[in-house]
């Protein structure tokens, strides 16, 4: 998963731990403050069960790296492990791993990314399981996109679109250099209300910042279909087909007219591969809107939860509490 070269860089900055069988190296509900390596030994994420016991979701053994979100963001600690045996390994702190990010280090902007990837694999596991899961929220399936290029209809911004950049929780700590970076690599795109961006299924060929107006993502089952997301300004879309190198797992509509900035493949893997300044911030800013992505979908885990729980499916909720709790380190929910 991740790279012997990029866990060697992150040891340099760790600091050594060691853990008796029993000891507990992470606290469930417990502010996340960075990441576990471990050198040896095993170690096992259990979740509190409503109503009392305990349920194992995961383990860790030699080489493996837990709590990997808590580099990029601040989180709670959504599951404990627990040494089982004696365990020998390294805590990385959030800050320190930043501090090495900072610095451009090759291994230290590839773990970054390699975090980022996992991160979206995640969240494209999870939304696919709620994609198949019956809700109440589900609608009949709206009419199909239109054949051929969804985006020929997209006409240039009668507006200084610029100008929002910066007021965009996507720039979040960039200058207004490393702006001006990012956006010369993209296309702004005026689009009406309903016009598609992507199909379900289809090759992806660009992320979509919404800079102004709403977009809708959706994903279809049978006659039925279920939003996943309603993107506002500041919001990335399409963006989990491109770290997946994989089809569409979901469509994406205008809900109302929007505008947004359209980065085609090519300018995407440009600054996501880079290690200029601009591709550092880049990356980061991509990694919250995931992590920001990934909380809303606990969310909704959560609602479909306790919706089996009264249709009394409780092997259908047990899967579903499994997949909500064995991500370790869980985003805010604010």
């Amino acid at each position: 998963m991740f790279a012997a070269e990029s866990l060697a860089k992150l040891v340099s900055v760790a600091r050594a731990v060691s853990y008796a069988a029993g000891d507990r190296l992470v606290r469930q509900g417990a502010p996340s403050r960075g990441a576990f390596l471990i050198g040896a030994g095993q170690a096992e994420a259990r979740v509190a069960l409503p109503g009392g016991g305990v349920h194992a979701v995961a383990r860790f053994g030699a080489g493996e790296l837990f709590g990997e979100a808590a580099l990029i963001e601040r989180g709670t600690c959504s599951a404990s492990v627990v040494a089982l045996t004696g365990v020998e390994g390294w805590f990385v702190a959030r800050e320190d791993f930043r501090a090495l990010v900072a610095s451009r280090d090759p291994q230290a902007l590839a773990l970054q990314r390699a975090i980022v990837q996992t991160l979206a694999a995640r969240l494209r596991a999870l939304n696919a399981r709620i994609a198949a899961c019956p809700a109440p929220e589900a609608r009949p399936a709206t009419a199909a996109p239109p054949e051929g290029d969804a985006l020929a209809g997209a006409r240039r911004p009668g507006f200084d679109w610029r100008a929002f950049l910066p007021r965009l929780a996507f720039f979040e700590g960039f200058d207004a250099e490393t702006i001006a970076t990012v956006a010369a690599g993209g296309e702004a795109l005026e689009l009406e209300r309903g016009a598609w961006l992507f199909r379900e299924g289809e090759a992806a060929r660009a992320a979509y910042l919404v800079v102004r107006g709403a977009v809708e993502v959706f994903a279809r089952a049978g006659e039925r279909e279920r939003r996943i997301a309603i993107a506002g300004p500041g919001e990335l879309v399409g963006y989990l087909a491109l770290l997946a190198e994989a089809p569409h797992g979901a469509s994406a509509r205008v809900r109302e007219g929007a505008c947004v900035l359209a980065l085609a493949s090519t300018a995407w893997r440009a600054l996501y591969e880079g290690d200029s300044v601009a591709s550092v911030r880049f990356v980061q800013a991509v990694a919250r809107r995931l992590l920001a992505a990934t909380a809303r979908t606990n969310r909704q885990l959560a609602r479909l939860i306790a919706h089996a729980r009264l249709e009394r499916a409780r092997g259908r909720a047990e899967a579903l509490e499994d997949a909500l709790a064995g991500q370790i380190v869980q985003t805010p929910t604010a």
